[in-house]
């Protein structure tokens, strides 16, 4: 037993369960209809990468299947994605030229070293790390990365030449459009109006797969390629041989690090979020974990296969689940189909115009644009907004550079933690209605007792919080001098550390030098255990410390004299 618990740790796909005729009729096609939409996606993506189309197709078989064995998603597609993509291609613009023999070179080495991370990740159980990119810093990063992503393909789209980076200059191709510009822009705009059509009003069919046999045949047809439109051109047909991945200088290494921290981090935050759906929406169990370890090796066989990193996809993971998939065999049977083309369709291919490559691009990431969940999240928090805003602006500001913006906004997201955390809620409190102690200025209510302070905070009481408390209470002492009793309530304190309890303990000995005693109430366990271990109970005493918060209240509404309240607790007790 221990044994078979072993392999199916290092093998988990051992856990698969054997699959019925009828199970496996529905996961053939709907691995047929994923692998049909995969194939021109994977060449789309490839070029967002700066990667040679065909490598596209590379990353998105073996690798694909290497993410399914070792994975926990039975369900997820794993493959090239578009958020990956302009990650490697923001991370590479800086340092070499797209789609040269550096660039590729890079980019291998880059999905080594993110799937590297990830992979460590998922095998020391880390998968927790992930959460530390909060959803603010996700949902920027991802709106920045989505407007990116459309403006990189116009120029492919409509056949203009940026590299002049002259307004003037673009302004003129626009106005004075010459043969390649018009057939080129046909041809895009075209294939993008299509792909919107079928997405609005027959999202049954497979657009994609029809907009890109159309335009292949239309390409071929009207002999595209002669007015200076650019096609996909001649692919390398067969299997990508396995091999090591090229040498680069130290200083190219160096430079990678930093990036593929960032994509392992936030392309792994993208696949979560697919696993998550598939999980409510099948009822499928599935560990974090194991996933890392799944998504990291997929990345890895990408950088020896030649390719780029691949991650999960949540488009062609939802049409999984749409066109019926039942296991993980329809991901399988669709990465059959990328190797099918790669053997038998590389010369139809061959007249794939790239704009329609990039009208592929350009169709799915706009649902990545979500302007109403930034909307919503500035009536959530303020705070989460302005994190997200920020992350938002300096991507855009700093691309191709993205992971800068995904540094800023983790950096606001921990200045933000602190500072809630340094400003805890407290309150004083006074008897409610219904016997309970409630915030006194929300319900208007009077205090225990003329000489009662009574104080809750809800937060941990430790090194963030402990001066915070001790500055309110004796500022409440010093405006209040009838004030002889300081009634704490801990039910909202949840964690103490040393100096929370030193803070307790210089609280009792300053209020004691000022004739004032200190009471506690609803100390939870962890609380008290802490406490008890300091020797705190004993010095606070427990005649003062009392179980309920009905108790405190009892005791300190009785009488307004320390000693007699001292003896009533001691009696309820």
């Amino acid at each position: 037993m221990n044994i078979r618990s072993a392999a199916a740790r290092l093998f988990p796909f051992l856990r698969w369960p054997r699959p019925s005729p009828a199970s496996l009729k529905a996961d053939i096609w709907a691995g047929i209809s994923v692998g049909l939409v995969l194939i021109p996606q994977a060449l789309a993506y490839a070029t967002l990468a700066g990667m040679p189309p065909h490598t596209g197709l590379y990353a998105a078989m073996l690798p694909t299947v290497v993410g399914l064995l070792w994975g926990s998603s039975a369900l997820l597609a794993v493959g090239p994605v578009a958020l990956t993509s302009i990650l490697v291609f923001g991370s590479l613009s800086s340092i070499a030229n797209p789609g040269s023999a550096e660039w590729i070179a890079l980019a291998i080495w880059l999905a080594v070293y993110s799937g590297l991370i990830q992979l460590l990740l998922g095998a020391f159980r880390l998968g927790k790390a992930a959460f530390l990119v909060s959803q603010p810093v996700v949902l920027g990063f991802i709106n920045a990365a989505a407007v990116i992503i459309i403006l990189s393909q116009l120029p492919h789209l409509l056949g203009i030449d940026v590299k002049s980076r002259h307004a003037a200059e673009i302004a003129n191709q626009l106005l004075m459009p010459s043969s390649r510009t018009l057939m080129t822009s046909a041809f895009g705009c075209t294939a993008l109006l299509l792909l919107l059509g079928f997405k609005r009003f027959f999202p049954r069919l497979p657009g994609i797969l029809i907009v890109t046999v159309v335009g292949i045949a239309a390409s071929k047809a009207l002999d595209y390629a002669s007015y200076g439109g650019a096609i996909v051109g001649a692919l390398p047909a067969g299997l990508p041989a396995l091999s090591l991945p090229p040498a680069i200088s130290f200083d190219s290494h160096r430079e990678l690090w930093p990036a593929a921290l960032i994509l392992a981090v936030i392309s792994f935050t993208e696949a979560m979020s697919s696993c998550r759906v598939l999980a409510r929406k099948t009822n499928e169990q599935w560990d974090e974990n194991q996933e890392l370890i799944g998504q990291g090796l997929a990345k890895i066989t990408s950088g020896f296969v030649g390719a780029f990193p691949v991650s999960g996809s949540f488009s062609r993971s939802a049409l999984n689940l749409y066109a019926g998939a039942t296991s993980a065999w329809a991901s399988l049977v669709a990465a059959l189909c990328v190797l099918l083309s790669l053997l038998f369709l590389t010369g139809f291919i061959f007249y794939l115009p790239y704009s329609v490559l990039a009208a592929m691009i350009v169709v799915p990431v706009l649902n990545l644009i979500d302007i109403a969940g930034l909307r919503r999240l500035f009536r959530i928090s303020r705070d989460d907004a302005w994190v997200a805003a920020v992350t938002f602006i300096v991507t855009l500001t700093f691309t191709p550079k993205l992971h800068y913006g995904v540094f800023a906004g983790l950096g606001l997201t921990m200045v933000s933690f602190l500072y809630r955390r340094t400003h805890p809620r407290i309150i004083e409190v006074g008897r409610h209605g219904d016997g309970t102690l409630r915030d006194r200025q929300r319900f208007d209510l009077p205090p225990l007792a003329p000489d009662v302070l009574a104080v809750r905070m809800d937060s941990a009481l430790n090194f963030l919080t402990a001066a915070t408390l001790e500055r309110f209470i004796i500022d409440r002492l010093n405006s209040d001098r009838v004030v002889r009793r300081v009634l704490l309530g801990a039910s909202g304190i949840n964690d103490i550390d040393a100096s929370g309890v030193e803070m307790l303990e210089s609280l009792g000995q300053t209020l004691r030098g000022q004739g004032v005693e200190l009471y506690l109430s609803n100390v939870k366990k962890q609380v008290w255990d802490v406490l008890e271990r300091a020797s705190l109970i004993k010095a606070i005493g427990k005649e003062r410390i009392f179980s309920t918060d009905i108790e405190a209240i009892q005791a300190m509404t009785s009488t307004s004299h320390p000693d007699q309240v001292m003896a009533e607790a001691s009696v309820v007790r």
